[in-house]
């Protein structure tokens, strides 16, 4: 019942899901009666429904979330993950309200302060991750060394990267520039495990400078924001371009189709919509609040990548040595 669009395109998107992950069960928590009535057409035999009186608004603050938990499509969705009902969660609804109840509700890992969101961004070379994207806007050197280590679990486990890079995002590639909690993350994650590569700056995270860019929720937040408002722009005056010229562009145009066609799907944000709450004990999927029907399948597709990879566990793996060796 969250999003933009809902309960449209989620439930159209769960239909989708369906259709392109035919092993999976998928659970629509929220208002049935508004629910049911949308769900209709192929791969709708095969989604259940679990009733929801509440909702939360897009603009409640987490604290009012957490109080009528138990009575929200958000709160009872999480619920069905702590009673180990299902094995994950997606949400296009209030990302903040998500992080309360979640972390509330299922805790994290040991070793972790904080959970971290894992967008997953598109680069030359293939895809990096990049992590806090919005949920810690004020960190601590420490939650950012955690960050590290979580971002190349999930690397590792799901993009399938032997030995993920991982760095920290900076104003110059020295190891002297940053800020204080730059300076002090990098200085830990030199002896984390994992394979530090010391800074990149904003160019490099679309350069595939690293495989995994390590920031704190605020600045992390604002280059996601500014890369999803860059590619609107370039696909706007692309498309102006393109299809508001002469005769002969208008053909050109068409004779480059499908290689347009390639180039959007390589960076189209839908595709990468899934972001991965990580670091807590039970597998949730934050996605876009103006998701359409496709980025909800596409998150679906997220979590059940998250869970058959186990990342969960690959992030318990590493965070348990590493804690034992300080102690």
């Amino acid at each position: 019942m969250g999003g933009d669009h809902a309960p449209e395109e989620i439930v159209a998107g769960a239909l989708l899901a369906a259709q392109a992950f035919p092993d999976a069960d998928i659970t629509l928590v929220g208002d049935e009666a508004r629910v049911r009535s949308l769900l209709t057409g192929p791969g709708a035999e095969r989604i259940a429904i679990v009733h929801a009186p509440e909702s939360v608004p897009m603009d409640q603050h987490a604290s009012q979330a957490l109080r009528s938990a138990d009575r929200t499509s958000l709160g009872v969705a999480v619920n069905l993950v702590k009673r180990g009902e299902a094995d994950a969660v997606v949400s296009a609804g209030n990302s903040g309200a998500f992080l309360a109840i979640a972390l509330i509700r299922l805790r994290t890992i040991e070793g972790i302060a904080r959970p971290a969101i894992a967008t997953i961004l598109p680069g030359l070379k293939g895809p990096t991750v990049l992590l806090d994207s919005g949920a810690n806007v004020d960190c601590r050197p420490e939650w950012l060394e955690q960050f590290g280590i979580m971002g190349s679990a999930y690397a590792t486990t799901v993009l399938g990267v032997e030995r993920p890079r991982v760095a920290t995002l900076s104003v110059g590639e020295e190891r002297t520039k940053g800020n204080a909690l730059v300076l002090e993350a990098a200085a830990l994650l030199e002896n984390a495990p994992v394979h530090f590569v010391g800074n990149v700056e904003g160019r490099d995270v679309f350069q595939s400078g690293a495989d995994v860019v390590v920031a704190d929720g605020f600045v992390g937040n604002v280059v996601l924001k500014t890369a999803e408002g860059l590619s609107s722009a370039i696909g706007t005056v692309m498309k102006e371009t393109l299809l508001g010229g002469n005769l002969l562009t208008k053909l050109g145009t068409a004779m480059l189709a499908p290689a347009l066609r390639g180039l959007r799907r390589r960076f189209d944000w839908e595709r990468y919509g899934g972001a991965p709450l990580l670091g807590l004990r039970g597998n949730c999927i934050v996605t876009h609040g103006r998701a359409s029907r496709n980025a909800i399948k596409y998150a679906v597709g997220a979590a059940i990548a998250e869970v058959e990879h186990d990342v969960i566990g690959k992030i318990t793996e590493l965070v348990a040595p590493h804690l034992a060796a300080r102690s």
